[in-house]
């Protein structure tokens, strides 16, 4: 019965994922493209994508390498572009199942991007490691095979329909935002005041030095304001 149970939790998983994982799809192949045209091995890029599941962090570091940047460029340029996923794994923590061990959280860690962040998250009830097993998995193949597609295939279609495929992943994440929004109005608020701040550090121009780490403080502030004025009672407090 529990294996039935594990089997139906890792295929809503995956049935959750797939416009992640069409998404990932089409922005990996655009990705593929610009290594290739910046002289990046096709393998190279492919392990890349393998191991970093990160849209942002990987075209900075396809860029650093091609510039012939140093590894300490890289790293302290992936700390910053990829700082906000520390937040999303620790608010996540708190919607896993409690049986999930450590070395597993380290492996679902590894798959936290923030679309499938919004989609754990939506989610009333813990998730278990066979939903986030996943709910990761074939996002992670779009990726990879994105990306192999991009290396091999960027030459044959126009370079205007190469730039409207890493358009998608945006679409897609206001659908997540959105359809969250009707599953608990809450999160409205939340919303409007990343959205809010998130302008004013794009807009203002005594913030432009902030604009790297935008997306951090965004998160601080919404998840401390949601915190705050909507806070999560533990499952005691509501039994109690």
């Amino acid at each position: 019965m529990l294996k039935v149970q594990n089997k139906k939790n890792f295929i809503n998983g995956v049935k959750d994922s797939v416009p992640v994982a069409l998404a990932y799809l089409a922005v990996s192949f655009a990705l593929g493209v610009s290594a290739s045209n910046l002289g990046l091995k096709w393998f190279v890029t492919v392990i890349m994508s393998m191991t970093n599941l990160t849209s942002a962090g990987q075209q900075a570091g396809i860029l650093i390498i091609a510039a012939s940047g140093t590894v300490i460029e890289i790293i302290f340029t992936q700390l910053v572009i990829n700082a906000r996923y520390f937040l999303m794994s620790l608010s996540l923590s708190q919607r896993l199942d409690p049986k999930i061990t450590l070395l597993e959280r380290l492996l679902i860690a590894f798959g936290i991007t923030d679309e499938i962040f919004a989609i754990a998250v939506s989610k009333k009830e813990y998730v278990t490691k066979w939903y986030m097993l996943g709910l990761i998995s074939l996002p992670w193949l779009g990726w990879t095979s994105g990306t192999l597609l991009g290396v091999f295939m960027g030459d044959v279609l126009p370079t205007v329909i190469v730039s409207a495929l890493s358009i998608a992943i945006y679409a897609m994440f206001i659908s997540i935002v959105i359809t969250a929004l009707f599953n608990d109005v809450k999160i409205l608020p939340v919303v409007i005041i990343s959205a809010i701040l998130s302008c004013v550090l794009y807009y203002v121009p005594i913030f432009a030095p902030l604009s790297e780490v935008s997306c951090v403080i965004c998160g601080i502030v919404a998840s401390v304001f949601g915190a705050l004025m909507f806070p999560i009672k533990e499952e005691g407090e509501q039994n109690g």
